[in-house]
């Protein structure tokens, strides 16, 4: 039997989620807020909805994707109202585990079932399908969606009880914005020392000493050229409130994330803001008093 997949949020994650969906062969139903975004993948062959209630009357399982508590609420409860028992949810924000949970039960009062499958990488990593999902809740639900998340994810990992996958996430995202503002750091000092940008990226990448993060954004730092948007200040800043009042609840200290957000809040600071994050090199250039050349930077290649 076919799957009908409906996705309400075409964001930034979310826009290029759809296009690997339709590719791994699922009818894809979705819709945004903004108009433009939906228009883009009808353009694609995605089938325009008009509302969220119309993506979850149309789909056998529903992927979220939205960049609030309040966008959350007001679709889980237009999906709840579409009626369609046994339908399955995958919310894949980043937000808290109490929001999310409020959200199932809104879900599960009208018959459907939601997993919380939060993913891992940015917006680069996700056209290139290289996500990784970790889906968490009912297991049977899982087993039912998988083939749908390894439509959009290339690592697919169920990871326990609903909310574990968000915990997953907020470990996963310390580790990713510490590898980004410690490539910067890197990539100035390197610059400040006299070694070439390029071939620091080219050398460092494949060995012992990189991350997955450094190959990716590094090879924007070396380049000085950060409007190809991978992910922009707002998500990983708005994942840190998340974050930090996580671990505030736990006791839990984490004083070097705390350390690499600061590079972020300077690049805002200093305009960044709609760039992509690998910009924090830009701020620690300028900290750095090594700031390039126009001349100096050039375009990216992905």
């Amino acid at each position: 039997m076919s799957i009908t997949v409906g996705q309400i949020g075409l964001g930034v994650l979310g826009s290029a989620m759809a296009p690997n969906i339709m590719k791994s062969g699922f009818s894809l139903i979705g819709y945004d807020v903004r108009a433009v975004a939906v228009e883009e993948m009808a353009a694609a062959g995605m089938i325009a909805a008009t509302d969220p209630k119309d993506v979850a009357a149309q789909a056998d399982i529903v992927i979220t994707c939205l960049p609030s508590a309040a966008s959350l609420m007001e679709v889980a409860s237009a999906i709840a109202a579409a009626g369609v028992n046994g339908q399955i949810v995958l919310e894949t924000s980043t937000l808290s585990v109490a929001d999310k949970e409020a959200a199932r039960d809104i879900i599960e009062a009208a018959g459907g079932r939601m997993l919380d499958c939060p993913v891992s990488g940015n917006r680069i990593l996700a056209v290139k399908k290289q996500l990784t999902a970790f889906a968490s809740g009912d297991e049977a639900a899982y087993g039912e969606a998988e083939t749908v998340i390894n439509g959009f994810a290339s690592r697919v990992f169920y990871v326990g009880e609903f909310g574990a996958g968000m915990k997953m996430k907020f470990c996963a995202n310390i580790l990713n914005l510490v590898h980004n503002s410690v490539a910067a750091e890197v990539m100035v000092l390197g610059m400040k020392s006299g070694l070439d940008p390029k071939m620091m990226h080219e050398v460092i990448s494949g060995s012992g000493s990189s991350s997955s993060m450094f190959e990716t954004r590094a090879a924007m730092m070396a380049r000085g050229n950060y409007v190809h948007e991978g992910m922009n200040f707002s998500i990983p800043l708005k994942d840190a409130r998340f974050i930090s009042e996580h671990a505030a609840g736990l006791y839990a200290p984490i004083p070097i994330y705390q350390a690499a957000l600061q590079p972020y809040y300077a690049a805002v600071a200093q305009g960044h803001m709609d760039e992509d994050a690998s910009a924090v090199c830009a701020a620690m250039e300028r900290a750095a008093n090594c700031e390039r050349d126009e001349n100096e930077k050039s375009e990216n290649i992905f």
